[in-house]
C-alpha cells in the first residue's frame, strides 16, 4: 500500500519527503497513519530499484531540499501494479480505496473495470467476520451479540453502498464516450 501511494502521489508530480508523507496520512492515515520509519526507507528502496530519483533543491533556510521524482521505470511500475493489483490489494478495504484513488492513471477504461469487476467479485462472495460451527458466515440477524451485530450491519451497510458505485462506475467505463479520441472517462 505504501509503495503503491508513493508511486501514485509521484506520478501527477515531484513531491518533497514531507509534502509525499501529508499526502499519504491524508489518504490512509485515519486508519493506517505512515510513520518516517516506514515512509523513508521505502522511498530509499524505490530509489535503489530506480523507480524514483532525488533532485536537490535550494531551501528556504541555508538546507538543501530534496524532491522526489519518479523515474520511467516508476510510471511503468505504476500502471503495472495498477493494472494487475495482487489479491490484497483487491481484498483489503484500505489497500483497495489506495488502488482506486490512482486507478485513474491507468488510462483503459477496460482495464479500469477488470480491477473493479475483481473487488465486485470479491464483495459478492459470502463472507462474515463470523462463522458457525459448520463454516457458514453468520449474519447480522442471527448475531445475538449485539457488539457482533454491529459491526455486521455497518459491514453490510457499507459493503451495499460499495457493490453499487461499482456497477454505476463500472457501466459508465462500458459505456460509448463522447470525448474526442475515444478516451475514457
Amino acid at each position: 500500500m505504501l509503495t503503491l501511494a508513493i508511486l501514485g502521489f509521484l506520478y501527477d508530480q515531484p513531491l518533497h519527503g514531507y509534502e509525499l508523507k501529508s499526502r499519504i496520512t491524508g489518504l490512509t492515515g485515519h486508519v493506517r497513519p505512515v510513520s518516517d520509519g516506514a515512509l523513508y526507507p521505502a522511498i530509499s528502496r524505490l530509489e535503489k530499484a530506480s523507480l524514483l530519483r532525488r533532485r536537490t533543491e535550494p531551501g528556504t533556510g541555508a538546507v538543501p531540499r530534496q524532491t522526489l521524482e519518479l523515474t520511467a521505470e516508476g510510471r511503468s511500475e505504476l500502471l503495472r501494479r495498477l493494472a494487475d493489483p495482487e489479491q490484497g490489494d483487491i481484498t483489503d478495504q484500505i489497500r483497495f480505496f489506495t488502488l482506486v484513488a490512482f486507478l485513474h492513471q491507468l488510462a483503459d477504461p477496460p482495464r479500469q473495470a477488470a480491477v473493479l469487476r475483481r473487488r465486485l467479485a470479491f464483495l459478492e462472495a459470502p463472507s462474515s467476520f463470523f462463522y458457525d460451527g459448520e463454516g457458514r458466515p453468520i449474519t447480522a440477524e442471527r448475531e445475538p451479540n449485539p457488539f457482533r451485530r454491529g459491526m455486521l450491519l455497518v459491514a453490510h451497510a457499507s459493503g451495499t453502498a460499495e457493490r453499487a458505485w461499482l456497477a454505476q462506475t463500472l457501466a459508465a467505463l462500458a459505456a460509448p464516450t463522447d470525448r474526442p479520441g475515444g478516451e475514457g472517462r
